[in-house]
């Protein structure tokens, strides 16, 4: 009998994220799976003098569906499959790393500066090298952060001034602001292969997400579409993830990458079933 585990964040039990660890569970028991779910409130990985000790026995491969970088690693140091790796999650779960490495990827990326390290605190001028090559509105991100949280706008200096004095100490970076506000487009890939697309227009904030509002409406998935999706998804190296699109004339933007992005909104708007098609990829690759 083939084993695996889900392993999700111990805090953090939202609709998307009990649907998301559900669906998945019931679609790889129904290929005679056993599943188990485990949360990372409880102790399932440490280092042991030199060695990396996990705790949870036997499994044939592991969903990782959580953001813990240090975890993922420990967890593969003691020799685990990850769904996705430890390297890819580490590489989505900081938005600047994530442009890096998709640089040469045949993507397109929005003009990106990185906030140079400010470890004083102290009030800087950096705003002016800032309009040297970014013009208003200018978006502000956090370089750790999902569903919208830590982004945020700035429409003119004043208030660049502001954000970035809350900013200081924090990683973070500057960016062209593209297409519409409260519009993007959102691909879900799964073993390199786009699998379907959907608009997502958010009346009330420029942030388009779902978790703030924002509404899925199934989009087509042009060849075009999926080919920047499918670049993405192999030069990080990921089995599964979500990308999402910014558009302007013509020509696609990759704003985001998520290495566990949820479906339940996907599958409402596009009626694709994520989780079926993931069970069917995770069985045939790992088992």
């Amino acid at each position: 009998m083939s084993r695996c585990a889900i392993i999700a964040n111990g805090y953090y039990h939202g609709d998307s994220m009990v649907d998301q660890i559900t669906s998945i569970k019931d679609e790889l028991e129904a290929r005679a799976v056993t599943v188990d779910v485990l949360y990372t409130d409880k102790l399932i990985a440490y280092i042991n003098e030199s060695r990396a000790t996990a705790k949870i026995g036997e499994y044939d491969f592991i969903v990782f569906l959580d953001k813990d970088v240090y975890l993922s690693h420990l967890l593969e140091k003691s020799g685990y499959k990850l769904v996705n790796s430890a390297d890819a999650i580490e590489v989505c779960d900081d938005k600047m790393k994530t442009y890096v490495a998709l640089i040469n990827a045949g993507v397109d990326i929005p003009l990106t500066v990185s906030s140079p390290l400010n470890y004083a605190g102290k009030a800087d001028c950096f705003y002016e090298e800032l309009e040297k090559v970014l013009s208003y509105p200018i978006v502000v991100k956090k370089v750790y952060g999902s569903m919208g949280n830590g982004v945020f706008l700035a429409n003119d200096r004043e208030q660049l001034i502001d954000i970035r004095k809350t900013l200081l100490t924090a990683p973070h970076l500057y960016q062209q602001f593209i297409g519409t506000p409260g519009r993007d487009i959102r691909v879900i890939v799964i073993g390199k292969k786009a699998v379907g697309a959907m608009e997502r227009i958010n009346g009330n904030d420029f942030r388009s997400n779902v978790e703030l509002g924002g509404v899925g409406k199934a989009l087509p998935l042009t060849p075009d579409l999926a080919s920047v999706c499918e670049n993405v998804a192999t030069a990080l190296d990921l089995d599964y993830c979500g990308v999402d699109i910014l558009q302007s004339n013509g020509k696609y933007y990759v704003c985001e990458v998520n290495s566990n992005a949820f479906f339940k909104g996907f599958k409402k708007a596009t009626s694709i079933n994520v989780a079926k098609l993931y069970a069917e990829y995770l069985c045939k690759k790992y088992l």
